[in-house]
């Protein structure tokens, strides 16, 4: 096996093909509303992440209507992931939260994901979400974007959070039963191959479940957009972006579930965005360079409880 791969995961949990579904609520961000900042992340556009979500003026029940009749008629599907996707879905209010949380759960679904900030966790939210997942028996993964461990990077992507906000947001949804998932990016020019190496111990570390692998995309009108137009930052290479996640991967504990290997853009919006080249063909890249050369996930975890001190003491 080169890496563990989501949809292996699901089919063995679930017993059968699981599609997420996403769902779009009216909620913003700490980062653009004044809270945080009101600049965002630098590579952030107007749309956050949702580019392909139905508008938010739609019901959770709505949209999880459409879509499920969409993936259930073409993929012959009836078990669903609902994915709470744009901006930080725990910023709201707690009423709010609930109230959109509880709609998710209908027949089929046998879990949500929640995309969200490390520093937007909170005990009582999570206590609600422990008692769904115990009453109505669907598994909860929240989806943190953390991006870098280098704390200077990410005070340079203007994150407005550090690396401590992210352990602690961890170590919160796992004490109350609940699963993490991180977003991370591998090809940031401003790290290096040790930031990334870093980042998969540390993930491993904390015993993240799940990881999703991004590369650097630029959109217009972001503030990482003015820079490329002014060259004042270059992507780097293709080929850097594919050894830095083979070894990412590597590092990585081989129980860590990974969503995906590199992620997409809105065309229309982009200056820059996987080097010009299909999403699955990269994926493809990674995969036949990790089998040519002999390399799979977790092939040089072996870092953590005193493996290399006392091993064979």
């Amino acid at each position: 096996m080169l890496y563990n791969k989501f949809s292996d995961y699901l089919k063995m949990k679930y017993g059968t093909k699981v599609y997420k579904l996403p769902v779009n609520i009216p909620v913003t961000c700490p980062n653009r509303d004044g809270k945080v900042s009101r600049n965002g992340c630098i590579f952030c556009g107007e749309e956050g992440a949702g580019f392909e979500n139905l508008p938010n003026s739609l019901s959770v029940s709505e949209q999880i209507r459409q879509n499920s009749k969409y993936i259930g008629e073409n993929y012959k599907s009836e078990r669903f992931i609902i994915y709470f996707q744009n901006y930080s879905n725990t910023y709201l209010s707690y009423d709010n939260f609930s109230k959109y949380i509880h709609e998710a759960c209908v027949e089929g679904v046998v879990a949500i994901y929640i995309s969200t900030r490390p520093d937007c966790i909170h005990d009582r939210y999570l206590e609600l979400l422990k008692t769904i997942k115990e009453e109505k028996g669907i598994d909860i993964v929240l989806e943190l974007g953390l991006q870098t461990v280098n704390y200077h990077n990410l005070k340079y992507l203007n994150r407005g959070h550090g690396l401590a906000e992210f352990i602690d947001a961890v170590i919160r949804i796992r004490r109350y039963g609940l699963e993490s998932c991180a977003h991370y990016i591998s090809d940031l020019p401003m790290d290096n191959f040790d930031d990334v190496v870093e980042g998969a111990r540390i993930l491993s570390a904390l015993g993240v479940n799940q990881v999703k692998c991004h590369s650097m995309y630029i959109l217009k009108d972001t503030v990482l957009g003015n820079m490329f137009e002014r060259e004042e930052i270059e992507p780097l290479p293709l080929e850097s972006y594919i050894e830095r996640t083979i070894s990412f991967l590597e590092y990585l504990d081989p129980e860590i579930v990974i969503q995906r290997l590199i992620g997409r853009a809105p065309e229309e919006r982009t200056l820059f965005c996987n080097w010009g080249t299909s999403w699955w063909k990269i994926k493809d890249y990674i995969e036949e360079k990790m089998d040519r050369e002999g390399r799979s996930q977790g092939n040089r975890f072996g870092y953590l409880n005193g493996s290399r001190c006392l091993k064979n003491i």
